[in-house]
């Protein structure tokens, strides 16, 4: 198996969360692409926090309890994303998952946003390039 890097598995075909973004349109976001959690950028797509399910899960139940407004991403996305460069080791960073850990990975190249690594597209690439197991025709890496 060559050695493949993050930049080789990361998707750059979904938009990230732009700051500002009303947590109804995020859950939106995050159901129509089939991912975890997205990253929440700038006008510059510097990253500057994460939103996951839970997350909007958790906002969704408090507004619905307490009847508040409309939360926007702002008011619940994580304000210290883990990222990663395009160049990561994917034995590296497959390495380092695990419970607790970031299902979906920023890639950041030159404090942008390039793309995003997730699980799947790591299990994905392994299976394929590791063991020639060949995927169903919905599963890609990319």
């Amino acid at each position: 198996m060559r050695s493949l890097k993050a930049s080789d598995v990361m998707w750059n075909h979904i938009e990230p969360i732009r700051c500002g973004t009303p947590l109804t349109r995020v859950v939106k976001t995050l159901l129509a692409n089939h991912v975890t959690g997205l990253p929440v950028v700038d006008a510059h797509r510097r990253v500057l926090g994460f939103v996951s399910e839970q997350d909007c899960i958790h906002a969704l139940l408090v507004r619905g309890y307490h009847g508040e407004g409309e939360p926007n991403v702002d008011d619940v996305m994580n304000k210290d994303p883990v990222t990663i460069s395009p160049e990561l080791g994917l034995v590296d960073l497959a390495q380092n998952l695990g419970h607790g850990k970031p299902k979906v990975y920023p890639v950041v190249d030159h404090g942008r946003l390039v793309g995003i690594v997730t699980r799947n597209g790591i299990l994905a690439e392994l299976a394929r390039a590791g063991f020639g197991i060949e995927l169903p025709k919905h599963v890609s890496a990319e």
